[in-house]
């Protein structure tokens, strides 16, 4: 923890605690200066001193605990009837029976409270009680009797007028009687934002699916290809992206892909496998019609390809495998880690977790219990906030194939139902999520989130060739992750900690390949030949990871400042007369210009997170170290249509100062976005200073798919991702603590056994 003077900040709550007690009166202990979303102030809630009663924890000594337990920590997701409450109390606020049947609810999620709130629900409301989380002030903290009520935040469409909404309400017990009669909500404030188009919802793809197979000329089109059943054509609504001003947002768009199976009554069979081009459609989403439509070009649909299916070997003319014998991972005692409803503790480790439609899995309020330093804060939100997948293929349609998976569909909203058993091994404990339909009811998708433990190989190994003993260590990793399917392909986010302090972000990419049809005898530069009359284009997938760090950061401090190393070649001369010299060169990054970077192998360059007040036994300051994995950069033009909606992917690593609405690195509504450069490269322009602040990293990290035969007809897992590790942060290694299993105390006594044949080789030597 921090350990030198601390900063005067005038939104602290030691700051705006002390001056309660000072005057005496009810006050509100959040600041509304902290909440730019509504600019109002929050409901007050009035203030005590502690009293002098103690508790039998040690830990609470001096602190009131509260007779009645809050129900929900301020972080936790929205639960059902929350979700439930908000929905009819933006519903009831609608002004004419007209508005409110309109009114489609692309997203209710929680909205986040400011640092201290969290600060003070993790201090004085929520075992384990931690007050050292908040800075004393004289005379002692001042301590709300209770929390403030939680918020949502709902992204409202509007089928009537074309409009998107932002609301915020209050889920309080205050009861209000309103049209749609009495629940618990207040609506705290709505604005209309002009110019934008929400996310696509599943009931709209649905409809638009309908709506194109519906239409005479399409129909016609697909007889032409030799299909009459329209059972067998799959429609695709892919976000119309921004092209031109044809695109604009004055319209809800969408640009559907069509493919086209061989048998109607086989549910298995892949229908990413007849790509049907040559097809022009566009399609207005707000009123459910076909606006534009051309066959531009017959090309015929590829054969049937035998291999085309993902069921079993035997189904595709083959064999499946005979010869592998059951794997069990049991836990007999059951496992390591401790679950207090969202709150996750693991080792050494502990942090909360949540979920929202657009990011899914959100890490919250990483920390590292280190014995001699108590709680150390790492990191206090971590998520991955974008991604995006261009293709490389300039032939129509594929060239305007540029979709933000998260920002035009959301990857929590496209999650999985795990199974035990074959998404996830061992003993498992599983999230459920919960979203709102398009048009307002409450959908639960259970089993979303996995937590489970994972042996993960040897932690660290030493043998003394003089003793001929060895010390080993396995090392066992937690993983907490959720998989999403959008369209064609498959996305597993994963959140690794391991017990040496180590954070890892692993993204795993499989699914189905998005194909293209070719003319009898023609090939395609730009994509890989894999059956006849079929080709899979090349492409990227980049993903977003934003952190918002805390290194060894109570709430309200501002330490944190990134560094960036590179390793240099020492010039020859009387420095290198071996010319073998080499060293790590720090580059403090001042400002966010200066933080606009890439990845360099070359140099293997690498950015430090640091605390400018706290520092390890050697004087050095503490840190956190950001390790790329595999990377790349846009292989586009710069003046590619895609990077204007996506101008972050143009650098590997940016860095701001926190800002509450600063979320997403694109602008929270990408789809047909005729900005240029919203979001991260808007930002940054402000040039604002990042010497010692509340530090937050963007990640952007990607992978260039060259497609293989290999990769027909199912996609076998890609992985990438980045790893965040201690620098300094620790005093020695973590490793040392883990205890050596079973086999290795054997192995020990083996090796003591033969240790007198061991002397009498080396009195030889």
């Amino acid at each position: 923890m921090a350990t030198a003077q601390e900063k005067a900040t005038p939104t602290s709550f030691a700051s705006a605690a002390g001056k309660a007690a000072a005057d005496g009166v009810l006050q509100s202990w959040t600041d509304p200066s902290q909440d730019p979303i509504t600019k109002r102030s929050p409901t007050p809630v009035s203030l005590i001193h502690p009293v002098s009663s103690l508790s039998s924890d040690p830990n609470t000594k001096g602190i009131t605990i509260m007779t009645r337990a809050q129900t929900c920590h301020p972080l936790d997701p929205l639960t059902a009837a929350e979700i439930s409450v908000a929905v009819a109390t933006v519903r009831a606020a609608g002004a004419t029976p007209e508005v409110r049947d309109g009114m489609r609810f692309v997203e209710v999620v929680l909205l986040e409270p400011v640092k201290h709130v969290v600060a003070l629900a993790d201090a004085y409301f929520f075992p384990p009680f931690q007050p050292s989380l908040l800075p004393r002030t004289k005379g002692g903290p001042v301590i709300p009797t209770k929390l403030p009520p939680r918020r949502a935040r709902l992204v409202v469409y509007s089928k009537r007028s074309n409009e998107t909404s932002i609301w915020i309400v209050e889920l309080s017990e205050v009861r209000a009687t309103t049209r749609g009669g009495h629940h618990r909500g207040k609506v705290i404030s709505s604005e209309v934002v002009p110019n934008v188009q929400p996310p696509m919802d599943a009931v709209e793809y649905a409809e638009c699916e309908a709506v194109v197979k519906d239409f005479p000329p399409f129909r016609e089109a697909m007889k032409k290809r030799g299909i009459d059943d329209m059972d067998l054509v799959m429609v695709d609504p892919w976000c119309a992206g921004y092209h031109s001003d044809s695109d604009a947002p004055s319209r809800r768009l969408a640009k559907p892909l069509i493919f086209c199976r061989t048998e109607s009554d086989c549910p298995m069979e892949n229908g990413y496998a007849r790509p049907v081009e040559g097809i022009h459609v566009l399609v207005d989403m707000q009123n459910m019609v076909v606006i534009e439509f051309e066959d531009r070009k017959l090309i015929p649909l590829p054969p049937a390809d035998p291999l085309r299916n993902y069921t079993s070997g035997e189904t595709r003319g083959g064999v499946d495998r005979s010869d592998i014998k059951p794997l069990q991972i049991i836990q007999p005692e059951g496992p390591s880690f401790r679950v207090s409803g969202h709150f996750i503790e693991w080792q050494k480790w502990n942090f909360r977790i949540g979920f929202t439609p657009r990011e899914g899995l959100v890490i919250y309020s990483v920390a590292y219990v280190d014995d001699g330093r108590g709680r150390r804060p790492v990191a206090h939100r971590l998520s991955f906030v974008e991604m995006v997948v261009p293709y490389g293929d300039p032939n129509d349609p594929h060239y305007r194939k540029n979709a933000f998976d998260a920002g035009e569909d959301g990857l929590g909203k496209n999650a999985h139902s795990l199974k035990k058993g074959c998404d996830c091994l061992g003993y498992i404990k599983y999230f459920d999520a919960h979203f709102t339909n398009f048009t307002g009811g409450v959908e639960t998708i259970e089993n979303c989130v996995c937590l489970h433990e994972e042996d993960h190989g040897i932690l660290w190994k030493h043998q003394d060739w003089r003793t001929g003993l060895a010390e080993v260590r396995r090392s066992r990793r937690l993983s907490v992750s959720f998989v999403c399917t959008v369209a064609n392909y498959e996305y597993g986010f994963f959140w690794h900690f391991y017990q040496d302090g180590k954070i890892e972000a692993e993204v795993k990419l499989t699914g189905i390949l998005s194909l293209g049809a070719l003319p009898p005898g023609e090939t395609r530069k730009y994509g890989t030949t894999i059956a006849p009359g079929l080709y899979a284009p090349v492409h990227q997938h980049f993903f977003v990871a934003r952190m918002d760090m805390a290194v060894d950061c109570r709430p309200g401090e501002t330490f944190n400042q990134v560094v960036e190393v590179n390793v240099k070649i020492e010039e020859p001369g009387k420095d290198n007369v071996h010319n073998n010299a080499f060293y790590a060169e720090e580059e403090l990054l001042r400002s966010e210009l200066q933080a606009m970077r890439d990845c360099n192998p070359l140099s293997a360059r690498h950015w430090i997170i640091r605390n400018t007040r706290t520092v390890n036994r050697s004087g050095q300051l503490t840190g956190y170290k950001l390790m790329p994995g595999s990377n790349c950069l846009p292989l586009a033009g710069s003046e590619a249509k895609f990077l204007r909606r996506a101008a972050f992917l143009k650098h590997n690593v940016w860095v701001t100062p926190y800002a509450r609405d600063e979320m997403y690195p694109g602008g929270e509504f990408p789809n047909q976005n005729p900005r240029v450069g919203e979001g991260l490269a808007t930002w940054v322009k402000q040039n604002r200073s990042l010497e010692e602040t509340d530090i937050v990293l963007w990640y952007v990290f990607g992978v260039t798919h060259i497609p293989r035969l290999e990769d027909w007809p199912v996609m076998p897992v890609d992985r990438i991702g980045f790893m965040l590790m201690p620098y300094g942060f620790f005093n020695s290694s973590p490793a040392v603590d883990v205890p050596p299993s079973a086999s290795d105390l054997d192995l020990k006594e083996t090796v003591v056994a033969a240790k007198p044949i061991q002397n009498e080789l080396l009195a030889k030597l």
